[in-house]
């Protein structure tokens, strides 16, 4: 029987049982994910802590609706999202989950305002432009950036990016964020700042925060930590 990864209070947003991946490269199939079960609750902040190559990206990727499991289960937010194809699950990552990413990934051409917003402008839905805007400036307030919301990126320090994104991930108010080696590219002192702040918000807005790293440093923050190696959580 598989270990389950748990925190048993509260209400599972995320249910993973017995979670498999391979990829094939050649003539080797290689086990991304052996097997991973593990529960996350509503509103938790859980580090998923693993050297590179562990399968912690692969696990966020299924986890975030990247991608899909070779077998297993995954439930999300009450709803089966296991063989769900690849256009039903742009539709719920759409609604229900917001990306941190090591690289940023903003838009170059936009700023600050706008790439926060960006998200919500893409999906289908009709939006009120002015309130969308009160909802930017109070998030740039929240992340320290409010001075710098007519600013592009290329005009920003690396903390000062990853903030933005960190604001662009919250913009749609998911059920939850993944930040995927967020603080990677940054010194030590931004790392600890952004992952203070992502802590912050994550008490504040109640959303459920998954961070995936290889900083040990990041423990000293972290309020769950799980370990993964070799494609299963210890």
């Amino acid at each position: 029987m598989t270990a389950v990864l748990s925190d048993s209070s509260g209400k599972s947003l995320i249910r993973i049982r017995g979670l498999k991946k391979s990829y094939q490269l050649g003539k080797t199939t290689v086990e991304a994910l052996r097997g991973v079960s593990i529960d996350v609750q509503e509103g938790e902040f859980t580090v998923v802590l693993g050297p590179s190559g562990s399968g912690k990206t692969t696990l966020l990727n299924i986890i975030g609706c990247l991608d899909r499991a070779s077998s297993g289960q995954y439930i999300l937010d009450s709803e089966d999202v296991s063989n769900r194809d690849f256009n039903d699950l742009a539709e719920i990552r759409n609604y229900k989950v917001g990306f941190i990413f090591q690289n940023f990934n903003l838009i170059p051409v936009l700023n600050v305002a706008e790439n926060i917003e960006f998200p919500c402008l893409v999906r289908k839905e009709q939006h009120n432009r002015k309130e969308l805007a009160e909802q930017v400036r109070e998030l740039c307030a929240e992340v320290g950036l409010e001075r710098f919301m007519k600013h592009k990126p290329d005009e920003l320090s690396g903390g000062q990016r990853q903030r933005v994104a960190i604001a662009r991930a919250l913009i749609t108010q998911p059920k939850l964020v993944l930040a995927d080696e967020p603080t990677a590219n940054l010194d030590s002192k931004t790392s600890d700042q952004i992952l203070e702040l992502m802590l912050r918000l994550n008490h504040n807005h109640k959303t459920t925060f998954l961070f995936a790293t290889h900083d040990p440093r990041v423990m000293d923050l972290a309020r769950r930590t799980v370990r993964i190696k070799d494609g299963q959580l210890e």
